[in-house]
This record gives structure tokens, sequence and C-alpha cells, in this order.
């Protein structure tokens, strides 16, 4: 089936929707303690048939430990994400919820931290 031009799918317009209400159930819903660093869900892949989601999220930490133990915190809360996006969502079927950390952001900053170097003649 060909997709087409200029028209949104449905699934482009759930990975959007979903992408702004679990950035809003973590920050907003969920009271964990162990969810302490800055977090941004970047991407939301539902599957066609509703059955799943890859969840990719970015955690901003200088602390890798830190880090880790907020995406640890928002993985173990997947149900409860789940649970409470099927209150936000008026959808029949809510995808079970696999989370993936992101770490493209922080790979962008490297890159360009390493660019400016070589702009300014530093070699290391």
């Amino acid at each position: 089936m060909k997709k087409r031009t200029g028209a949104v799918s449905r699934t482009d317009r759930l990975n959007s929707e979903f992408k702004k209400e679990i950035y809003e159930i973590i920050l907003r819903r969920l009271n964990d303690t162990d969810i302490t660093e800055m977090v941004s869900v970047m991407k939301v892949d539902v599957s066609r048939d509703l059955s799943s989601a890859k969840v990719f999220v970015s955690v901003f930490s200088k602390d890798e430990e830190k880090k880790l133990k907020t995406f640890d915190a928002i993985k173990r809360n997947a149900k409860r994400i789940r649970y409470e996006l099927g209150g936000a969502m008026r959808i029949r079927t809510v995808p079970e919820l696999s989370f993936v950390l992101d770490d493209s952001m922080e790979y962008g900053d490297k890159m360009n931290r390493l660019f400016a170097q070589i702009e300014r003649g530093e070699n290391k």
C-alpha cells in the first residue's frame, strides 16, 4: 500500500500524540523519586497494529549513574505510563511500551565540540 504524499498517516499522528502524552506523563504524573534528571521523549514508533511502541528517551545528565537510574525508573514504570496513556488518549488499543535510551543528542553535542576544537586548531 502506497502512502499519499502530503497526507499524514494515522501512524504518524499517533506517534506524535504518544510522544507528547508520554512526555507529559513522565513529567507530571510519575512520582518516582529515582527520576532526578531532565528527560526528553525524542521519538515514538508505534507498530501498525498498535500492539507495541518503541519510545526513544534522552536523559540529560553529567552523572552517568544518575542518568541510568532515571532511565531504569522510566522503564520500571512502563505499565503505569501505559495505563495513564490509556486514560489520556481515546483509542481502543494502547500499545505495549518498550523504552530505548537515545544518546543521539549527546553524540551530536560531542561532535560539535570536536569540530569547534578542530576549527580553533586544537589537536587532541
